[in-house]
């Protein structure tokens, strides 16, 4: 995803690990940001994705598909930690760019704690937040594949219920990241 050109600006750049169950709105909640922020969004399953597709994968995202992908990635963490890799390269061009915000979807508790205490290492601050819904068929839905139906297992810093209208999302977004900011002292 290209950076936004949006208006408010932070005093240092900030890495989100964001996180959630397959259709609770995480890639909506990057893109509310990106309206009102210089934000750029990144993903742990891009490459993987990119292979997937070699393999006769069209994009689809029903539970057999989700479940191939996140086989797939979790083969090629123990293989050659290619996802970590991919991350690392990211968050470094990130850092020479005009952006405040880096969203960086992970799915994995133990890639998220691998990828925070990196972050950590190299003094970039990292929050991790987790998206959820309550939403009917979203809460309780079993995917089939550890990504989706682990995604809580990790004891995220933040958490958005996305039990908005798509009218009101927008504004939810911006009023929760406005407050996590403040809490992380971005300003």
């Amino acid at each position: 995803m290209k950076a936004s050109p949006a208006c408010l600006r932070l005093q240092k750049k900030v890495v989100c690990v964001i996180n959630g169950k397959g259709g609770v709105g995480k890639d909506t909640f990057c893109s509310c940001a990106g309206r009102v922020f210089r934000c750029k969004s990144i993903s742990a399953i891009t490459p993987i994705k990119q292979l997937a597709s070699m393999c006769g994968w069209k994009g689809e995202k029903d539970n057999k598909s989700r479940k191939f992908l996140a086989d797939l990635k979790q083969l090629l963490v123990w293989y050659n930690d290619l996802p970590n890799r991919y991350l690392i390269q990211e968050v470094n061009s990130f850092i020479k760019e005009n952006v405040d915000i880096l969203f960086v979807h992970i799915r994995e508790a133990d890639q998220i704690a691998g990828f925070v205490d990196y972050m950590s290492s190299v003094r970039i601050q990292c929050v991790t937040l987790l998206i959820r819904s309550s939403r009917e068929g979203l809460a309780d839905h079993v995917y089939g594949n550890v990504a989706d139906d682990n995604a809580e297992e990790y004891v995220y810093d933040f958490c958005f219920e996305n039990n908005c209208s798509l009218q009101e999302l927008p504004d939810a977004c911006i009023t929760f990241l406005q407050r996590m900011l403040t809490e992380i002292d971005a300003w």
